[in-house]
């Protein structure tokens, strides 16, 4: 058990060691004009959509629910965070305590949509499940589309109607309008501030893993019936992870709305299709493995963009990638390979292989929950 855990640990500063690398790297890169605009446009959805896949495989792959739903979530950091900066852009002067709080309000209030979804939701499983996920989050999307908010010296003024019934006085301002969305966000978010996010996301969720609670989860996913009879509660430990996997995906909605001039909720910002997506990174990186989550987040969201240079067969090229990718991950040959000559096994020749499978993390952990009585 011991040792696991000496190899968890160095596992874990790995993934740290390559989120800040890459940003040293990447802001090298940016300050000596190396990087073109477009690339420099995608740094902040980049560490969006990786705290995103971080943030889903610890419900599809440390919970072992499938979720698609997670847009949904997103949707509700973003908005909430965005209405918030906008109401008090000029009462919070200081820009980045004013982000920071957005970002906890968005956490805060996806946390809560999380655990009022979770109630009924958790009580599913499998296709039932991911059914119901993805109906709740397309209702999300849907209520985000309706809402009118505005602001005067009286207060807030609500409606699901039309702007006009908000009955605003002559200084009042519209925050969000409806289909329209929310315009004049403070654009608060940088790359500095994503990877920060990006390493807080990591760093909560790794805790969890290895901590007591965490090997709770994974026994539920592993066998929920065994994990019963030895005293763990099962409505406590799925409702613990998928809050969290919530929260985490309000921040990355922070950060991605105060990127943007303005937010709508689409169908291609917060719809299906983003769900599906999220969901594709978690696949493609290894169901369970935290590191590859984010690497699968970075290829595919930069490879559309770097093949726009053969434009008339950029998805095509894409879509055979992106099956290349997959058979190379999931495939035994594949598998064998990524554990030979893995990250882990370079920078530690000599020791045990730190470039682990889902499957032998799941071994190792169900272990570690059974010597430890969870």
């Amino acid at each position: 058990m011991l040792k696991n855990m000496k190899k968890s640990t160095r596992s874990n500063i790995i993934t740290y060691a390559m989120v800040i690398v890459a940003y040293i790297v990447m802001q090298t890169l940016v300050s000596t004009g190396s990087v073109t605009n477009l690339i420099q446009g995608l740094l902040v959805p980049l560490c969006a959509y990786s705290i995103l896949a971080v943030s889903l495989n610890l419900t599809v792959g440390i919970l072992g629910e499938l979720s698609l739903g997670h847009a949904g979530f997103m949707c509700v950091g973003a908005f909430v965070s965005a209405a918030f900066s906008k109401i008090n852009a000029t009462s919070i002067e200081n820009d980045l305590l004013r982000f920071i709080i957005a970002i906890i309000i968005a956490a805060v209030c996806a946390g809560i949509v999380g655990i009022l979804i979770g109630i009924p939701v958790l009580r599913l499983k499998g296709d039932y499940l991911a059914i119901v996920t993805l109906a709740f989050g397309e209702i999300i999307k849907n209520v985000m589309n309706v809402i009118y908010l505005g602001v005067d010296s009286k207060g807030i003024h609500f409606c699901i109607t039309k702007a006009s019934d908000l009955n605003m006085e002559s200084d009042g301002k519209i925050i969000i309008n409806g289909a329209t969305g929310i315009t004049g966000t403070p654009h608060s978010s940088n790359f500095t501030i994503g990877v920060i996010l990006l390493l807080i996301t990591l760093f909560i969720v790794l805790n969890l893993i290895n901590s007591r609670s965490g090997r709770a989860i994974m026994a539920i996913r592993d066998n929920s019936i065994a994990a019963e009879s030895i005293g763990i509660d099962l409505t406590k430990y799925k409702m613990l992870a998928f809050s969290i996997s919530a929260m985490l995906a309000g921040v990355a909605g922070a950060l991605y709305s105060h990127n943007l001039s303005t937010l709508a909720a689409t169908s291609k910002n917060f719809g299906y299709n983003m769900s599906i997506m999220i969901l594709v990174f978690v696949v493609l990186g290894g169901i369970g493995n935290i590191r590859g989550s984010i690497i699968a987040a970075i290829i595919l969201t930069l490879l559309p963009e770097l093949l726009r240079a053969v434009n008339d067969y950029r998805m095509l090229i894409y879509a055979i990638l992106l099956i290349a990718l997959m058979l190379f991950n999931s495939s035994p040959a594949g598998i064998n390979f990524r554990e030979k000559y893995g990250i882990g096994r370079l920078l530690h020749k000599n020791g045990p292989d730190l470039s682990e499978t889902a499957g032998t993390q799941r071994a190792h952990h169900v272990e570690g929950a059974g010597k430890k009585g969870v």
